[in-house]
């Protein structure tokens, strides 16, 4: 958004910018973490709460889904994890008054910085229609809004019931049992934008859409590839078991456009080397391959396989369990022995040389795994690429035994704990099964809508109510302006937030915001203090205590809001008994239990220290559950992106100071990047070709081959060291130039880590935010 910053509003538009630094955490990182913790929390409430996150009698992290080692630091967080407890325990309120003193214009002005800025909300408000401000609403009347909007719909697929990925177990079971009683699957979620690629290939060739590693396997393996993935700032607690693999004999390779500190070295702020130290490097080869080159390196990589194994028969390739527990492979192997090498070095603009390294560390390693984000997962050909690495695991057995497997690295604290409780838009039929046994009522079987069918439908109309439990929908989305314009559609908007965001003041014709408890707040209800539950990135299921007071005597818990709204709207007639299971959450698990595979006795294993494992088909058993009952081998074309002359392929991606949508500070520290977000990251060598210094200024307009185009105003260039041909700036202020349609094939997700731009030469204005 351009135009001069609000007062109080800080300019981001001109940063001071210095060398990117080669090494992550350490004692930087401790200053930190502890000056952002003090300034929200102060020093006694810090020290209570920190010592609280990760541990088996506390809470879980509301930042990433890495998953928790059985013996646990004193600290068990990294600085990133602690800047999000830091953002929900905060001592700053934002109260009626607030709403009072700030129409809703005002606020849309604002930065999603700002805005999370003000503090926790306390209390339900209600934007009425044609009103300018929020007002206090009591939350009888808040249930009562909605049920009446919610019940003159001409039918429930009018109605979009969206979750974010911090919701827990118990709530989200809650809340997509209400949406099918009400009689829809329109349950989109933050899967949709990030994961759901990988979903799709592995659920399609292993069987199961989760990955198929736990921590010890990062321990036991020869080979971690770490491909299209900043754990420095996105996953900050997996260089620590990093490092430890690396003790144990692993070689560690990452693949990326990008350069990234944590990935090179890293500074372990719980030991004396990473303090006082250089720490451990941790990368023994850095592979800077092009944006959505990832299928074509991993084509290669199988067809060179293929190569050795001719030279070398039965010494190469797992024969015995390629002929006992694949599928496809001729078919594979065809594809990839078809692929030329001037194609892949085309597509990946890496030197024959650097594969051929690879490849070596490959031939060297008897177990291997490949870890993956959102570098993967966020391209047009996402699901083939993905696919590529699950054929180049299967070639060498490299799934179903210790130190090998996929590991896709979720973000969300258990976006994929909602995904097993069934908040999924395409819900398998063996679960509406059991919901309809264990309730008696008879849920929908027709698909939903996901993330971005939702948008669509609000745009045309065919949506009037839009119901978020947690997230920034508005922020999180592609093609802002269009999603904007389709929000202001609807009907209602309601969101179940903790704090302010932008997604409040992109509104329907009436609003509500509908405070709740955080992971760090203590839950009583009529039966006593409760807990719930989350599933971290590896399966593992454990519970979740939160101990502070809630930052508000109004707030109420997301299990209790989903339960009094269902009460309000579905009325006497429910088949759920609604006010029961709101009094105590062990009577959700109960019927989590008979209604999820994996969950049998919830109750008992979730009370146990660090919580239980789900099974995992090709992990315990090397079964494979796909439509031919064995792991499949696939032949997709070969795509990469092609990117005109005198354009750029700009991927976008979150700064050191931001968890997703959340803005904690404007600085990205490991790329030296102080006081401003409006930044593109270019090559030097590109931005003198394209005749920009570093320190000029830029609009970034993306071009697409229906002749549209659209543009993000005032960007500070960088010279940065970038893959060539590539760029890279932060969103959400790069989502307005990723198009609605722009999507990954069969997926659907966002297809935002591949968009051809080019630079227009602009001044800065002197405030943009």
């Amino acid at each position: 958004m351009a135009g001069k910053a609000p007062a109080g509003d800080p300019v981001q538009d001109a940063p001071e910018v210095s060398a990117p630094q080669h090494a992550a955490a350490g004692l930087p990182a401790i200053g930190h973490t502890l000056r952002i913790a003090q300034q929200q929390m102060g020093v006694r409430r810090t020290a209570l709460t920190l010592l609280k996150v990760n541990q088996k009698d506390g809470f879980d992290c509301p930042g990433c889904a890495w998953p928790e080692p059985e013996h646990r630091h004193t600290a068990e967080f990294c600085e990133n994890g602690a800047k999000a407890v830091a953002e929900e325990a905060t001592l700053r309120r934002v109260t009626p008054d607030f709403f009072a003193a700030h129409p809703v214009a005002d606020l849309a002005r604002r930065s999603g910085y700002w805005l999370g800025q003000q503090g926790r909300l306390t209390q339900p408000m209600y934007l009425p229609d044609g009103a300018d401000h929020y007002e206090p609403v009591p939350w009888e009347r808040a249930f009562e809004i909605v049920a009446d909007e919610l019940n003159r719909l001409a039918g429930p697929d009018e109605a979009v019931f969206y979750t974010s990925g911090r919701t827990s177990n118990e709530a989200a079971f809650l809340y997509q049992l209400f949406a099918r009683e009400f009689g829809t699957n329109n349950l989109p979620d933050c899967s949709n934008m990030c994961h759901e690629s990988s979903g799709s290939a592995l659920a399609e060739t292993i069987g199961v859409g989760k990955g198929s590693v736990l921590l010890e396997d990062l321990y036991r393996a020869d080979l971690i590839i770490v491909a299209g993935q900043n754990p420095g700032t996105n996953h900050p607690r997996m260089l620590s078991a990093l490092e430890k693999a690396k003790a144990s004999g692993a070689r560690i390779v990452t693949i990326n456009p990008l350069p990234e500190a944590g990935l090179q070295r890293f500074k372990n702020p719980q030991t004396p080397k990473g303090l006082a130290g250089g720490g451990t490097q941790l990368a023994d080869l850095f592979l800077q391959i092009r944006l959505g080159g990832d299928q074509a390196l991993f084509r290669a990589l199988n067809k060179a396989l293929l190569e050795a194994e001719d030279q070398a028969p039965g010494t190469v390739l797992d024969q015995a369990f390629i002929a006992g527990h694949t599928h496809g492979f001729e078919e594979c192997a065809a594809a990839a022995r078809a692929t030329g090498a001037e194609e892949v070095l085309r597509a990946t603009g890496l030197p024959q040389s650097e594969i051929d390294e690879l490849l070596a560390m490959v031939l060297d390693a008897k177990s291997v795994i490949v870890c993956w984000a959102m570098g993967l997962t966020q391209h047009k050909h996402s699901v083939p690429t993905i696919k590529e690495v699950v054929n180049f695991l299967l070639l060498r057995g490299n799934i179903g035994r210790p130190g090998a497997g996929v590991c896709p690295v979720r973000g969300h604290s258990n976006v994929q704990g909602d995904r097993t409780m069934g908040i999924y838009e395409k819900p398998a039929p063996a679960f509406l099964d059991a919901l309809e046994k264990e309730f008696g009522f008879a849920p929908p079987r027709e698909h939903g809508l996901d993330t971005v069918a939702a948008i669509r439908a609000l745009r045309d109309g065919d949506a009037k109510v839009f119901f978020a439990m947690g997230g920034n929908f508005v922020a999180a989305s592609p093609d802002t302006d269009v999603t904007e314009a389709a929000m202001r559609r609807a009907r209602l908007t309601v969101h179940v937030s903790t704090k302010l965001n932008r997604s409040h003041v992109v509104t329907g014709a009436r609003a509500l915001i509908l405070p709740t408890l955080g992971r760090t707040e203590r839950d009583v209800q009529a039966a006593g203090e409760q807990f719930v539950t989350v599933e971290d990135s590896m399966g593992m299921v454990h519970a979740s205590r939160g101990g502070l007071e809630p930052a508000g005597p109004l707030l109420l818990s997301e299990p209790a809001i989903i339960c009094r709204l269902a009460r309000a709207v579905l009325g006497p007639d429910s088949r759920v008994p609604w006010e029961e299971l709101e009094v105590d959450y062990d009577r959700i698990r109960d019927r989590i239990s008979r209604v999820v595979p994996g969950f049998d006795d919830f109750n008992v294993k979730v009370r146990r220290p660090g919580g239980f494992t789900l099974p995992h088909a090709p992990r315990d058993s090397r079964s494979f559950p796909t439509a031919t009952g064995l792991a499949n081998f696939t032949a997709a074309p070969l795509e990469y992106p092609h990117v005109p002359e005198g354009r750029l392929l700009l991927q976008t991606l979150r700064s050191h100071d931001q968890y997703n949508t959340t803005i904690y500070g404007l600085d990205d520290r490991y790329r030296g990047i102080k006081g401003g977000r409006r930044v593109v990251l270019v090559h030097p060598d590109d931005a003198a070709a394209l005749g920009f210094a570093d320190g000029a200024y830029t609009d970034l307009v993306s071009e697409w081959t229906d002749g549209t185009e659209r543009r993000a105003e005032g960007f500070r260039v960088v010279h940065y060291p970038t893959a060539r041909g590539c760029a890279a700036a932060y969103y959400p202020e790069t989502n307005v130039l990723v198009p609605l349609d722009h999507t990954a094939d069969t997926s659907n997700t966002p297809a935002s880590k591949s968009v051809v731009v080019r630079l227009e030469r602009t001044t800065p204005v002197g405030g943009h935010h």
